[in-house]
């Protein structure tokens, strides 16, 4: 069958493979270690670096909830779930994947011309591409991503390329 939507389901492969990793990094994780944080100035704790990463999770959620308000409700209920706070492992990885599933019933919406629509934002309240957020919030994402495999490093946990990229054929 061919996909009609060939840039939303490349994307939205892009942000599964991310959320992904991310995942396999948060279960490499001492878990008696979250209030470690390297020797760097301004750095956070492991716990609050794990707080951060829903943020970023959240981040695409708020996006596609902008774009389509009405027919993504539902996505109000995320705002009352905690983000930018110390917190586990395990609470991490369940509500990363609470975001995760918010992300797909959002892209089931979404055509590829959706991906190039205006929608005014809180960066930018003129208006911006929905795509424009959405790489945005994968940006961010990545990047908080390699943040953690570095604490990993930092930590002794034994990290290659393999843990944080997913590497085709």
């Amino acid at each position: 069958m061919e996909d009609h939507r060939p840039l939303c389901t490349s994307l939205l492969a892009k942000i599964h493979e991310q959320f992904e990793r991310t995942g396999h990094l948060i279960e490499l994780l001492p878990a008696d270690r979250l209030d470690w944080a390297p020797t760097i100035p301004d750095t956070w704790p492991l716990g609050v670096l794990l707080g951060h990463l829903l943020d970023c999770a959240a981040g695409f959620c708020a996006a596609l909830a902008a774009f389509e308000p009405r027919r993504l409700a539902h996505f109000a209920q995320l705002r009352e779930l905690p983000v930018n706070h110390r917190c586990s492992p395990t609470e991490t990885a369940g509500r990363m994947a609470i975001y995760q599933r918010h992300i797909e019933d959002g892209f089931a919406l979404l055509t590829d011309v959706d991906l190039g629509r205006r929608l005014s934002t809180v960066f930018v309240k003129q208006g911006e591409t929905l795509l424009t957020p959405l790489l945005g919030n994968l940006e961010h994402l990545i990047n908080h991503k390699h943040q953690l495999f570095t604490y990993l490093k930092l930590l002794g946990v034994e990290v290659t390329s393999r843990d944080l990229y997913h590497f085709r054929g």
